[in-house]
């Protein structure tokens, strides 16, 4: 018997876990619930996080979470408890199945069987933020030798333990040569270690064009953050419905499962939300937790209800469906099918019960780290980058001179054009005259520049790390 901690969260939340919870006991599931609240009445009694450390407790000794979804208020600084969650458990893998329902749910792809995993925990979704100046705000994108490794190598080991052909990888590297360069580096080194398994790589806007219009080009796609979050939704919508789509979170030690859609507060009450997604989550708990047997059972049963046309509102189509119902009713057909497998549809099946088993990550030997400039960001309100470049020139020394200025990445100094539209956010780079630079030097350039009235905002030294260079070009440059 496993004891798990479920909320049943905000919206239509109450009536989707209590119908999947009604068919896991009809299934047969042994488990033990304990029964935590999350989310938008903790949030408005004064929690910002949305959760009691009571909460944490339960989950943290439970290891697996089954969480509905929750309601996040609007304004008042309130963070998203889906991310706080993943990452402070180290919930570091997102995976998400996305299979067509073909001819029962309607979509264009028929044949689609792919598994988004997306990395959980880092890259813009570290959502550390700031205001620059008066224009310009920023978000600063982290990406980690660590987590890259950790999630690329969970996407080849889940394809091998599930008989998947191929892993593929999406980035942006032809312009974030460093973050997303480096999350490609890394998948090129891992997928050196899986010969059994085909690799590609994709730039993510083509390879979404692609998936969008050839889904059965790919089996596994493994990602970063942002770009798993958008295509693992796009995915789920094109083989039917958001509403159907289940995910798992996996860390070393805890997992969450949910559904991926929202809390949908407009069908609260009604009877009418579709549970599946919810269900799909339940499904892959069952099978984290080696309950593979029920898992299967409680798969086949669902894709019979699909089968024979028993569908909620939301993937009800006249000449496709049989029967329209509502939450508690479509739960039912589930229970009444269990036992059933689908005629048409592939039945579903869960026969591995051993964890993936992940190295625990080594960490590399240091490199040599050299010092060789700093990018100093000034806020400046006027518009004539060769104005604002003799000004920083002022303070050139004999260790660091200014030999760039861009604005918004792109370089308007020296030999900038006129054409180029400026804003009051300027990252005005100092190169060492001699090969490196000191901190000392960086130190008397900001002491200079705040005797020139330079207002510098923040600063970024610049490095080589075994020789190579460790920054970004200005665009032009």
């Amino acid at each position: 018997m496993d004891t798990i901690t479920i909320a049943k969260g905000d919206g239509i939340g109450p009536e989707i876990m209590d119908a999947t919870l009604s068919i896991l006991k009809a299934a047969g599931a042994a488990l033990q619930y304990e029964e935590i609240e999350i989310g938008e009445q903790v949030y408005l009694a004064g929690n910002t996080a949305g959760i009691s450390p009571e909460s944490w407790d339960s989950i943290r000794r439970n290891k697996v979470f089954l969480k509905a979804p929750i309601t996040t208020p609007q304004g008042g600084g309130y963070k998203s408890l889906n991310v706080t969650t993943r990452k402070t458990l180290g919930l570091y893998a997102n995976v998400r199945p996305c299979k067509s329902l073909h001819p029962y749910v309607d979509t264009k792809h028929p044949n689609m069987d792919v598994v988004i995993i997306r990395e959980n925990e880092e890259d813009l979704y570290a959502g550390i933020e700031h205001q620059q100046t008066d224009e310009v705000v920023q978000c600063l994108k982290l990406i980690s030798r660590p987590g890259c490794e950790k999630i690329i190598r969970y996407a080849f080991e889940f394809a091998r333990q599930y008989g998947r052909k191929k892993v593929t990888c999406f980035t942006k590297d032809n312009i974030m040569k460093q973050t997303d360069g480096l999350f490609h580096e890394v998948f090129d080194e891992v997928a050196a270690e899986y010969t059994d398994i085909e690799n590609e790589h994709w730039i993510v806007d083509i390879g979404a064009a692609k998936m969008a219009d050839t889904p059965e080009a790919f089996d596994v796609i493994v990602m970063p953050n942002l770009y798993g979050d958008i295509m693992s939704d796009v995915a789920a919508q094109i083989t039917g419905s958001v509403g159907l789509a289940g995910s798992a979170n996996i860390g070393e030690e805890c997992a969450m499962f949910e559904a991926i859609h929202g809390s949908a507060p407009r069908r609260a009450g009604q009877n009418m939300a579709n549970p599946s997604g919810l269900l799909h989550g339940a499904i892959m708990m069952l099978n984290h937790l080696g309950q593979n047997n029920v898992a299967e059972k409680i798969h086949n049963a669902w894709l019979k209800t699909i089968e024979d046309g028993v569908h909620t509102y939301d993937i009800y189509k006249e000449g496709v469906s049989r029967e329209k119902v509502g939450t508690r009713e479509f739960a039912q057909a589930i229970i009444a099918r269990l036992g059933q497998e689908p005629a048409t549809l592939p039945r579903a099946e869960y026969r591995q019960t051993k964890p993936l088993d992940l190295p625990k990550y080594k960490r590399k030997p240091q490199a040599n780290k050299e010092l060789v400039g700093v990018d100093l960001f000034v806020h400046w309100s006027g518009e004539d980058a060769n104005k604002i470049g003799a000004i920083l020139q002022k303070i050139d020394n004999e260790h660091a001179k200014l030999s760039m200025v861009t604005n918004r990445g792109i370089k308007v100094w020296p030999k900038g054009f006129k054409e180029t539209f400026c804003t009051d956010h300027w990252r005005c780079r100092y190169s060492s005259t001699n090969g490196k630079i000191d901190k000392d030097t960086i130190v008397r350039l900001l002491s200079d520049a705040n005797a020139q009235n330079i207002d510098v905002i923040k600063t970024e030294n610049l490095y080589k790390f075994d020789g190579k260079q460790a920054y970004s070009l200005g665009q032009g440059q």
